[in-house]
């Protein structure tokens, strides 16, 4: 598919889907290799004659929506985000539920892809933080439309690259390596669930103390969706809670009842 064609595809169908091309426009070759497998799939020579297929064919929207789905992660992604976790956030919390008499921090990882971004956050709180909050308990939630990247999530192996702006010593303490890849330990899974969900249909029951939701709503949803994705984000926040989106993305104009806690690292707290 020429960059030109694929360009003009996209432009086109992307609002359709409640998408915008702005946040595609660094990995819409991604998006061109699935298009131009479903397209060979279909015995279809051009991209012109996939849109005529979508004009006459309704369900293929579905299909199409899941070709865009963008799951690109690491561990420790953004590192000064994961420092200011630590040093300010997960603590400010963690004495926020200790002094309501709590003993669960529960947070919700959206978007999790192949699991990088919650199993950086288990390994943060077990090997820096749990000693200072003995009696807290930390729970992550982790959602992905995507079922593939959930099941490989749940299988926890990574390829060495994927560890490499963790911290050298967590390497360590955190995975077992092999000449298949680098598995989390037992003990840094345990806190985390994983579940295919998608956030533009459906959101959890309960409430969370911090809430990651980074390169997603904020990067590839349409205005009036990232106004809907954000109003039943902070409807699942309390007072003192936190939302930390992307370093590079902004937040919907509007009244949302947070404050910004860190403007650099993308960090709301819940006014």
């Amino acid at each position: 598919m020429k960059d030109a064609e694929g360009v003009e595809f996209l432009q086109w169908s992307l609002p359709k889907l409640g998408l915008v091309w702005p946040g595609y426009r660094k990995v819409r070759r991604q998006v061109y290799k699935r298009i131009q497998r479903r397209l060979e799939s279909l015995s279809l020579s051009a991209v012109a004659d996939y849109q005529r297929y979508l004009e006459t064919h309704r369900e293929e929207w579905t299909v199409l929506d899941s070709l865009c789905w963008i799951s690109i992660s690491r561990f420790y992604r953004d590192k000064a985000v994961f420092e200011f976790l630590e040093q300010e956030v997960l603590p400010s919390l963690a004495r926020q539920i200790l002094a309501q008499g709590e003993s669960v921090l529960r947070c919700w990882s959206i978007g999790c892809a192949g699991g990088e971004e919650p199993y950086s956050l288990s390994l943060l709180w077990k090997l820096k933080l749990q000693a200072q909050f003995q009696t807290v308990r930390l729970v992550i939630l982790a959602t992905d439309v995507d079922e593939q990247a959930v099941a490989r999530a749940q299988r926890g192996c990574y390829p060495p690259n994927s560890l490499s702006d963790l911290p050298e010593s967590w390497r360590g303490q955190g995975f077992e390596h092999t000449d298949q890849g680098s598995s989390i330990k037992t003990e840094f899974r345990e806190p985390v669930t994983f579940l295919v969900q998608d956030i533009r249909e459906a959101v959890p029951t309960e409430t969370f103390h911090l809430i990651l939701c980074r390169y997603l709503p904020f990067t590839y949803f349409d205005a009036s969706l990232q106004d809907k994705t954000l109003r039943c984000l902070v409807g699942k926040m309390r007072r003192g809670d936190a939302l930390v989106i992307g370093k590079n993305e902004r937040l919907p104009d509007g009244e949302f009842g947070l404050i910004l806690w860190s403007e650099k690292e993308g960090v709301y707290r819940r006014a």
